[in-house]
């Protein structure tokens, strides 16, 4: 047996859980990410994907429903991570005739030996509830507290690792060089860099403002299509999604288009989207429903062709721009991609011609722009003050908490939703409304087998679900509320899309709607 216990990250997880001191989750966390790493590599690499809240393996053939009924747990803790990790790759390999029997009394076999607290954590890796318990900014400031090397260096080795794991590693056994060999790899995807939001165009071009006055800065149309990260490297060209699944096979335009570029070697930042007849953007779920299906690519192609749009470049041949400051990779990229497939971009120092650039985007049936600065490197996995997206309309992305059943015209699907912004300091969610308006016919059949795959319990006409389910949400403002804890509620919200290119832990904070203050008004909600 190892030292380091199941019961040792249960016990942090429950530290962290437990307070709202930043200081405090870090420590928790950091002590424990110390003594795996005393245990080794492996040990090390395990504990800190379960302190993140995730398995090793993408796959378990387990779901919420098949962890009901568990046996009764054991009065003691003997498990190891070690072992435990090995039972669940056990479990990701059944598969075939037989297979619910086997891994049945596979989760007999694991669950049996875990106490009442540790039956709880297993069931939270499994279905991925534990992942807003310690996100994975938490767990960067553990490893980089355990290993006493500057956080900033563990977050950059993270950003081009794409996985926090091997990081810790390398900073616990090799320290500060060691986390120096993680750097920009063709063919390994990086975490893409994140935009802020502002509630509109004069707010965000004042966070720009100097003390000289209004910089030029780049004003992107923001299109709405699936961000997608491009690697060539030779012949071969490779294209993951912002969320890091590769969709290479499922996007022949792009891989042809990039193949054809002057350089042997690329990493790309961009979009694809579908496009009508007059070159407006066709409904996102189309481009989503597109890039999502693996089946007859070439008839899909046919019907829902995809154009390519890229806005950033991150290495060209030998030369490495991910520190480079923005103006030198947007001119790199200018000189090398077509311009028909290059973002629609304006550099201005003018509010007015911004505010123009906005207009058109908007009137072309795009999402609204983002205003980045000139001077900054590429911030990769970062939401940060350099790029800052404006949208016409008033969004969120929130998390779905639960569902009530529908009426009338709508008996027996889900339909009202209840909605939440992510609260970084408990590791949960605040609810802020519920809505059942924007929905086609087509979103609540969909919602209503999304929503009972997610279920995890229920009361008279409502259906608890795990916080995974990201959904964009327009709404007309916000007010004071006392109903709800955050002491706001949505006016007049909709369902604009749901957003499967997102997880829960991307969702929008409370904090993020706090910051719309201006926009609170009408009366007060008692």
């Amino acid at each position: 047996m190892c030292g380091m216990l199941l019961a040792d990250l249960v016990a942090a997880h429950t530290t962290v859980r437990a307070t709202r001191s930043r200081k405090a989750k870090v420590e928790a966390l950091a002590d424990v990410v110390r003594r795996a790493g005393d245990e080794g590599d492996e040990v090390a690499a395990v504990a800190v994907r379960y302190l993140g809240g995730a398995l090793r393996q993408r796959r378990t053939g387990l779901g919420w429903r098949g962890l009901q009924s568990l046996p009764e747990p054991a009065h003691e803790s003997t498990l190891d991570v070690v072992e435990v990790d090995a039972a669940f790759e056990t479990l990701s390999t059944v598969a075939g005739a037989g297979s619910k029997a086997v891994r049945d009394q596979q989760v007999a076999d694991l669950f049996g030996r875990a106490t009442v607290d540790e039956q709880s954590y297993l069931r939270g890796l499994v279905t991925g509830e534990l992942r807003q318990g310690a996100l994975d900014a938490l767990v960067l400031d553990a490893v980089a507290a355990a290993a006493q090397v500057p956080a900033g260096a563990v977050r950059r080795a993270a950003m081009f690792a794409g996985a926090t794991a091997p990081v810790a590693v390398a900073a616990l056994r090799d320290g500060e060089p060691g986390l120096a060999g993680f750097r920009l790899e063709v063919g390994r995807p990086v975490r893409p860099m994140l935009a802020s939001s502002a509630p509109d165009l004069d707010a965000a071009l004042s966070g720009f403002a100097g003390p000289d006055g209004a910089p030029e800065v780049a004003v992107d149309g923001k299109l709405d299509g699936i961000r997608m990260q491009v690697h060539k490297d030779g012949d071969t060209v490779r294209v993951w999604t912002r969320s890091l699944d590769e969709i290479t096979d499922r996007v022949p335009e792009v891989v042809e288009l990039v193949s054809g570029l002057p350089a042997d070697r690329l990493v790309l930042d961009g979009e694809a989207i579908a496009l009508d007849a007059g070159g407006r953007p066709r409904p996102f779920q189309e481009t989503g429903a597109r890039t999502a299906s693996r089946v007859d690519v070439d008839a899909l192609r046919a019907s829902v062709p995809l154009t390519s749009y890229f806005f950033d470049l991150l290495l060209v041949d030998d030369d490495d721009l991910v520190d480079a400051p923005a103006r030198e990779r947007l001119a790199r990229l200018a000189g090398l991609v077509p311009e028909a497939a290059l973002v629609p971009r304006t550099v201005t120092a003018d509010p007015e011609a911004a505010r123009q650039v906005f207009a058109d985007v908007v009137a072309a049936g795009h999402e609204g722009v983002v205003v980045k600065d000139l001077d900054a490197p590429y911030a990769a996995g970062r939401r940060g003050a350099a790029w800052v997206k404006v949208k016409p309309r008033h969004t969120l992305d929130l998390v779905v908490l639960a569902v009530e059943w529908g009426s009338g015209r709508r008996e027996g699907r889900l339909s009202n939703i209840h909605l939440g912004a992510r609260d970084p300091g408990s590791g949960g969610f605040v609810m802020l409304g519920k809505t059942f308006k924007g929905m086609t016919d087509e979103m609540l059949a969909w919602q209503t087998e999304r929503f009972l795959a997610l279920e995890t319990g229920r009361s008279s006409h409502v259906v608890e679900v795990r916080p995974e389910q990201v959904v964009e949400i327009a709404f007309d403002g916000l007010q004071r509320s006392t109903r709800y804890p955050g002491g706001l509620a949505l006016r007049f919200a909709r369902v604009l899309r749901y957003r499967d290119d997102k997880t829960a832990d991307e969702a929008d904070t409370i904090a993020t709607v706090k910051a719309l203050a201006p926009l609170v008004d009408g009366p007060s909600e008692g």
